[in-house]
C-alpha cells in the first residue's frame, strides 16, 4: 500500500500527463520543454542549509551543491537526468541538496552538452572531463561516488565503461535512479507497465534516443548500458519505481552486472513512478529511498 501523499502526487503527474498531450498531440517541442523544466526548477523549495555555486569542471560549466556539517573531501558527481536533451545543475538544485545530505559529501553537477544538438558521445566526454577535473584538483578516487536519475544514470555508466576501457581510476562506487540503459527501449515492461507509468511512454523515450544516438546504434554498448560487459564496474545501487515503464532497463542491468561479478544493491519501490526520489520531502517513501543511499554511502566508506 503506498501513501497517501504518493497516491495524491502520482493523480496529479496523471493530470499534467493528459493536459499535455492534448497540448502538444506530436509531443512537446524540445526547447519548450527545457524552458518550462528550467523555469519550475525555480519554484523548488531547497532543504534549509543548502548553498549552491558556480564551477568551472574541466572546462564544463557546473555547479557545486554543499549541506551543512559534510565531510567536504567527499565529493558527489551527478549526472543529471532529463533523455539527454533536457535538464541542467538548476532542474536539480533539489536533488543535489538532499544527494549532498544522504552522501555527507559535496555535490558536483556538470552541465553537459546535451541532444539533439550534441549526441553521443558529447555528454560522455564531458562527464569525464568533469571526473578528470577532480582528480586533478586532488580528490582521490575513493573519495568520490558518481551518480545519476534516468539518463544521468545511464550516462554515469557509460563514463564507468570508458574508464574502465581506459584503465583509468575508478570511483568509489555508483548510485544509479532508475538508469535508463537501453537507448532502443526494448524491455517488456515498457508494455507491461504502460497504463500505470504517470511519467513515461515509450514513444517519447524512443524519440530521445535516436536524438541522443544521432547516426550510431541505438544498442551501442557504450551509449546503451545494458548491452556492455558490466565486469571491473565498483559497487552499485540502484533504485527503481514498481509501477514505471522503464522498470526493466534497471532489473536487467542489475542481473547481468551480478552476473559479471559486480556487487550490485538493486531496490525496486513498489507502486512508485520514475525517479521517484522527486517527491521528498512529502512523500515517505521518497525519503525512505534518500535514507536508503545514505545507508549504502556508509557502508562504502565504513560506516
Amino acid at each position: 500500500m503506498i501513501s497517501p501523499e504518493a497516491r495524491t502526487r502520482i493523480q496529479e503527474m496523471f493530470a499534467r500527463k493528459r493536459a499535455e498531450a492534448r497540448l502538444f498531440p506530436g509531443g512537446k517541442p524540445v526547447d519548450r520543454n527545457r524552458r518550462d523544466w528550467e523555469a519550475e526548477s525555480r519554484l523548488d523549495v531547497l532543504p534549509k542549509g543548502s548553498r549552491f555555486t558556480p564551477a568551472d569542471a574541466g572546462g564544463i560549466k557546473s555547479e557545486w551543491m554543499e549541506m551543512p556539517l559534510i565531510d567536504k573531501s567527499r565529493v558527489f558527481l551527478l549526472l543529471h537526468g532529463g533523455g539527454y536533451n533536457a535538464g541542467s545543475p538548476r532542474t536539480h538544485r533539489k536533488m543535489a541538496a538532499y544527494l549532498s545530505r544522504a552522501a555527507h559529501a559535496r555535490v558536483l553537477t556538470p552541465d553537459y552538452r546535451l541532444a539533439p544538438e550534441h549526441p553521443f558521445p558529447a555528454a560522455v566526454k564531458d562527464a569525464l572531463l568533469a571526473y578528470g577535473w577532480l582528480l586533478e584538483q586532488g580528490t582521490p578516487e575513493a573519495q568520490i561516488v558518481v551518480g545519476g536519475d534516468s539518463a544521468g544514470g545511464g550516462l554515469a555508466l557509460s563514463m564507468l565503461l570508458a574508464l574502465r576501457e581506459a584503465g583509468a581510476k575508478m570511483p568509489r562506487a555508483a548510485v544509479l535512479l532508475s538508469p535508463w540503459t537501453d537507448l532502443s527501449v526494448s524491455g517488456g515492461s515498457y508494455e507491461r507497465l504502460r497504463k500505470l507509468d504517470p511519467v513515461i511512454t515509450r514513444e517519447a523515450l524512443r524519440e530521445a534516443g535516436r536524438w541522443y544516438a544521432g547516426g550510431r546504434d541505438p544498442r551501442d554498448p557504450m551509449a546503451s548500458p545494458l548491452f556492455a560487459d558490466a565486469t571491473g564496474l565498483p559497487p552499485l545501487l540502484i533504485h527503481v519505481g514498481g509501477d514505471e515503464t522503464m522498470l526493466d532497463d534497471s532489473r536487467l542491468f542489475a542481473e547481468r552486472a551480478r552476473a559479471a561479478g559486480v556487487e550490485v544493491t538493486f531496490k525496486v519501490y513498489d507502486g512508485m513512478w520514475h525517479v521517484h526520489h522527486s517527491g521528498a520531502p512529502e512523500v515517505p517513501e521518497s525519503v525512505a529511498a534518500y535514507n536508503d543511499i545514505a545507508a549504502f554511502i556508509r557502508a562504502q566508506f565504513g560506516g
